[in-house]
Formats: structure tokens, sequence, C-alpha cells
């Protein structure tokens, strides 16, 4: 997936084109957010932009009327807004593996009678960036943008499994802090069974009577590009490992396999 470029004067041939500085500073801004992979206070952010602090606010105060940036009341401290999950999105709807899922994920909802949500492997953890609701309502509170946790959902779990461990080991050991989580040892063990079978589930956690079982899609470099995961009210939906949902989650799988495979020599 494409990458943005960086941020100063850009040259088309021989010629310097001029740019706004002002934006260009607001971009660092968003780029140091973004590489930081956490929420920020307004001191390390500014730091991070190497800029002062009172000039972070200024550029933080437009960001966040744009809804490039949003604050937390609680904290204060700054993440990526609404603006930027949109644009996030639209770079979305370039991506192979992504267009491929979402028809495919739909058909699936409806034949499984669960819901399903595609999340993506994004510097923050495991995202939902699409959801397709079936069944009767779910007490959770899921929904494009929610951001799964690493080791007490299944999704989160097969985040891990199939990436390195640099990919998300400060965002276990932050979630750690806060959290009942096993030491990591017993962590990557359980990383190691989820592998070997190729999917995860989770029963009554981190909600209770909601269950869910999760399939990772791998490319062919054995890349994790998006993670399928059904969810439904425990008892009502079965996730067993060789059940009808699993059986289901793999055709799905396989089929978006292809057709990506497909899309992708065709680029």
């Amino acid at each position: 997936m494409a990458r943005n470029a960086g941020t100063g004067s850009s040259e088309t041939g021989d010629k310097t084109q001029r740019g706004i500085q002002s934006v260009e500073v607001g971009g660092r801004v968003l780029r140091a957010l973004a590489d930081a992979r956490r929420p920020m206070a307004l001191a390390d952010l500014a730091a991070a932009a190497q800029i002062a602090p009172a000039q972070a606010h200024t550029y933080l105060v437009s960001l966040t009327r744009l809804g490039l940036i949003k604050r937390d009341h609680i904290d204060g401290h700054y993440e990526p807004g609404p603006l930027a999950l949109r644009l996030g999105m639209l770079h979305l709807d370039h991506d192979p593996a992504y267009r491929a899922a979402v028809p495919r994920t739909q058909a699936l909802a409806a034949e499984i009678g669960h819901s399903v949500a595609i999340s993506l492997p994004t510097p923050q953890g495991p995202t939902i960036v699409h959801f397709a609701h079936a069944g009767s309502p779910l007490h959770v509170n899921l929904h494009v943008g929610t951001v799964m946790a690493l080791a007490a959902t299944a999704t989160g779990r097969t985040y891990c499994a199939f990436q390195p461990a640099a990919h998300w080991q400060s965002i276990w050991t932050r979630q750690q802090a806060t959290t009942n989580v096993p030491g990591l040892p017993a962590f990557q063990e359980a990383l190691a069974a989820i592998r070997e079978r190729g999917m995860e589930r989770s029963i009554d956690s981190p909600s209770p009577a909601v269950s869910s079982l999760a399939m990772p899609l791998l490319d062919d470099a054995g890349a994790l590009r998006l993670i399928l995961t059904a969810i439904g009210s425990t008892g009502a939906i079965d996730v067993d490992w060789a059940g009808p949902v699993a059986r289901a989650l793999r055709a799905a799988l396989d089929d978006i396999a292809d057709v990506f495979a497909h899309a992708d020599t065709h680029a």
C-alpha cells in the first residue's frame, strides 16, 4: 500500500514548486502523531514535530476544527480525527484486498446470520474498517474505527499471531499496564497455537454474552492483509473450530483471496 511522501518543497523537472509553509508544519504535526502510533499529549506532540508547544497548540486547534485530529476530553491527549479516518477509507477503496472483501463479507453475514467485521492491521492495532450487521443486535460497541484490544479479543490475538512482534509489542505493553493480560511468554505461546489452527475465538470476552471467531487473510508473501471476525451472541453463534461458522469464514476468505490475487496480477 502506498505511503505519503515527505514534506517540504517538491520538484517537478528542474523547477522547485512553491508551497505553503504553515500547511507543511501542520503536516509535520500529523506525521508525528501517525509515527507515534498512540494518542499524544501536547508537549510530546510538539517535541516530536520539532516545534514549540505554543505553536503546536495553534496548529492543533485548526487541525481539530478540520476533523483531522481530535482531543480526548478526559486526559487531553490528541489522536486521529474523523476526517483522517475518512481519508484513510478513501485510500482503502484502492486496496484490492479490501475491495474484494466488502461484498463477500456482506454475503457471509447474511449466510451465517451473524455480524462480520473486516479489520485491517494498522499501527494503532487491528482496526475495524467495515462492519456487516446481521442477526439480533449485540450488546457491544463495535463500529468502523474501533481498534480492538490485543490480548482480550480474538481479532487482537489474530493480529498479533500473524505479524512480527515488533509491530505490536509496544501496544501490548501499554495495554498490559491497564488490563489483566497474560505475561508475554504465555501470550507468545497462545499466538503459536493460533498460527497452527489458522483461527482464534473468544467466548464471553471481552463482553459478556458475546462470542467471536476470527481468521486472517495473508498474501503470497505471508503478510497479514486483513482479518474477518464473525460476532454473535454466546450460545447462538457456533465458534467450534470445525463448525459451520468456521467453514463459512474459511470459504469466504478463499473467495476473497482468489479475487485479490486476480486483481493483484492485473494491477
